[in-house]
C-alpha cells in the first residue's frame, strides 16, 4: 500500500508544468572530470559563518586533507580536493561577482591523486552527538543547492521530535539530473546515508520520494531497500516545485510546515539524496567531501553530461572539459528557474553547485521580454505554491514597502521557486524584486540591532 493514502498525502495542488530538457543528460553516466592545473577553494561554501584556513602558504597537503576549519556549529571544514602546493591564502571571484577569502591550490601534475587521508571508523557504536559531530567533520552540506550544514539538519532542536527522515529524490528543476544519476548508480550510499541520519535523529522510519519521471531510479532504490522494512520509496507526480521541502512533505504525509516554521515542526526531517549518498559513503571512512556530480547541460555545450568535479575547479576550465561552443551567450549555476546568472567564469565549482547550464544568445531573447505593467490577471496567485500574492507584493517592491511585504505579506515564506515570474505576461521580474525586498530588510534589521547595541 502507498504512503500517500496510509499518511493522508495528496498532490501538489500549484506549481507549474515545466518543459524537462532532461535528456540532454540523464542517461549518460558519472564521469570524472580532469584535475585543473590551479583550484580555487574558497572559505565560505556553505550557509553559515565562513571557514578558517589552517594552512599556511607553501605547504603540500595531500589529498582529503583538513586545509580549514569550521568556525562554530553552523560552519563546515574544508578539505584539500587534490594532493598538491598551497600557492597561496587571497581573495577570490564569487557567483555574484564579488571577492571572498579563498585557499588556491596547484595539483602535483605526477602524484597518483589517491585520498590518502582518512581511517576507519565504527559508526553502528556511536552516539547521536558522535555522528553529528562526525557528519561536521566530512564538511557535507545540503548538495542540492541551499548548501546548509547537513549535521546541523541531524541535531534536532530542543523540545522537538522527528519521526520520519525524508529523503529528497525528486529534482523538478529542468535539465539538471544529478540526482537522478547518483540515485541510478549509488542507491546503496543514499540508503546508507538515510539510516545515518535516522539513528542520529532517532527517527523510526525512512520515506524516500522520488518524481515519477525517473523509473530506473526508483527501481534501482526500491531494490536496494527491499532489506529494510521501514523504508519506503514512493513515486510522486513530476510538477514543478514538487522539490521543495515543504511541497514534498505535504505530498507524502499531508503534514503542513507552518508559517516561518521548520520541517522539524511537524516532525519531519528532509535531506537531498546526493547529501545522503555522500555521508553514507564518506563517513564510514572519516573522509572529508572534495567533490560532487554536477551536471553540464544546455544547447551550447558540445559534452554534457554528470560529470565528478573536484571542488575548487575553476568554472572556465570545466566548461572547456563539457565542450562549450563559441554560441555560448550565457551561464546559469542551477537551473534556470531558481539558478542565479554568473558574473565571472573565474569562480569555482562550490559545494552548492548542483549544474551548470550554458544558453545561447537565442535560448536568452526566448526567454525575455519587454517588461510591462502588472494586467492584474491572477496568474502568478495562481501558481503559487505557498498560497501568497506575488502581484500584490511586486506592487509594494516597486514602491519600496519592503517591511510591508514582510509583516502583511508573508514574504520571508517564499523560497523563489519562480513559478510567478514564470506565468507572468507582463515579465515582470517578481523573484528579483522578492530577492531584493528580503535583503533590504535584513539590512534594516541590523540596522536596528546595531542601533539598539549603541
Amino acid at each position: 500500500m502507498s504512503l500517500l493514502s496510509i499518511f493522508g498525502g495528496k498532490r501538489l495542488q500549484r506549481g507549474v508544468h515545466v518543459p524537462e530538457f532532461k535528456e540532454q543528460t540523464s542517461q549518460l553516466p558519472i564521469r570524472r572530470m580532469p584535475f585543473p592545473p590551479t583550484m580555487i577553494i574558497p572559505l565560505s561554501q556553505h550557509a553559515g559563518a565562513p571557514a578558517v584556513a589552517i594552512v599556511r602558504e607553501g605547504q603540500e597537503v595531500v589529498r582529503g586533507e583538513p586545509i580549514a576549519k569550521s568556525n562554530g556549529f553552523v560552519s563546515v571544514p574544508m578539505h584539500a580536493p587534490a594532493t598538491g602546493r598551497i600557492e597561496r591564502i587571497a581573495l577570490a571571484p564569487s557567483a555574484r561577482g564579488e571577492l571572498a577569502p579563498a585557499i588556491y591550490l596547484t595539483p602535483w601534475p605526477s602524484a597518483s591523486q589517491e585520498i590518502l587521508y582518512g581511517a576507519p571508523q565504527d559508526i553502528e557504536h556511536m552516539t547521536p552527538e558522535e555522528i553529528v559531530k562526525a557528519v561536521q567533520e566530512t564538511g557535507v552540506v545540503g548538495l542540492g543547492g541551499a548548501a546548509f550544514p547537513t549535521h546541523v539538519k541531524m541535531k534536532v532542536p530542543e523540545g522537538k521530535k522527528v519521526d520520519i527522515v525524508m529523503v529528497n529524490g525528486c529534482e523538478c528543476e529542468p535539465y539538471l539530473t544529478t540526482d537522478h544519476r547518483v540515485m541510478v548508480e549509488q542507491p546503496d550510499e543514499v540508503l546508507h546515508g538515510a539510516r545515518i541520519a535516522m539513528k542520529a535523529i532517532g527517527a523510526s522510519k525512512i520515506i524516500v520520494g522520488v518524481e515519477d519521471n525517473k523509473p530506473d531510479a526508483i527501481e534501482n532504490l526500491r531494490k536496494a531497500a527491499a532489506a529494510y522494512p521501514y523504508i519506503a520509496v514512493e513515486s510522486v507526480p513530476a510538477q514543478y516545485p514538487q522539490g521543495a521541502e515543504k511541497m514534498l512533505i505535504h505530498v507524502l504525509l499531508g503534514r503542513e510546515v507552518p508559517s516561518g516554521g521548520l520541517p522539524s515542526d511537524v516532525g519531519v526531517a528532509v535531506f537531498n539524496v546526493a547529501t545522503l549518498a555522500q555521508i553514507g559513503d564518506l563517513l564510514p571512512r572519516h573522509q572529508g567531501l572534495i567533490e560532487r556530480v554536477v551536471t553540464f547541460a544546455g544547447p551550447a555545450l558540445k559534452k554534457p553530461g554528470n560529470y565528478l568535479a573536484a571542488l575548487g575547479t575553476p568554472l572556465r576550465f570545466a566548461l572547456e572539459q563539457a565542450g562549450c561552443t563559441d554560441e555560448a551567450a550565457g551561464v546559469i549555476l542551477g537551473g534556470p528557474m531558481m539558478g542565479p546568472a554568473i558574473s565571472s567564469l573565474d569562480m569555482p565549482l562550490t559545494k552548492g553547485v548542483t549544474g551548470v547550464l550554458v544558453l545561447t544568445r537565442k535560448d536568452l531573447e526566448s526567454r525575455n521580454g519587454d517588461i510591462l505593467p502588472c494586467i492584474r490577471c491572477g496568474a502568478c496567485v495562481d501558481v503559487c505554491p505557498l498560497h501568497l500574492n506575488p502581484s500584490r507584493m511586486g506592487m509594494l517592491a516597486r514602491k519600496e514597502r519592503y517591511e510591508e511585504m514582510e509583516t502583511d505579506f508573508h514574504l520571508m515564506d517564499c523560497f523563489e521557486c519562480g513559478c510567478c515570474s514564470y506565468v507572468c505576461p507582463s515579465h515582470i521580474p517578481l523573484v528579483q524584486h522578492f530577492r531584493i525586498a528580503k535583503q533590504m530588510n535584513r539590512e534594516r534589521k541590523a540596522r536596528e540591532r546595531a542601533k539598539s547595541n549603541a
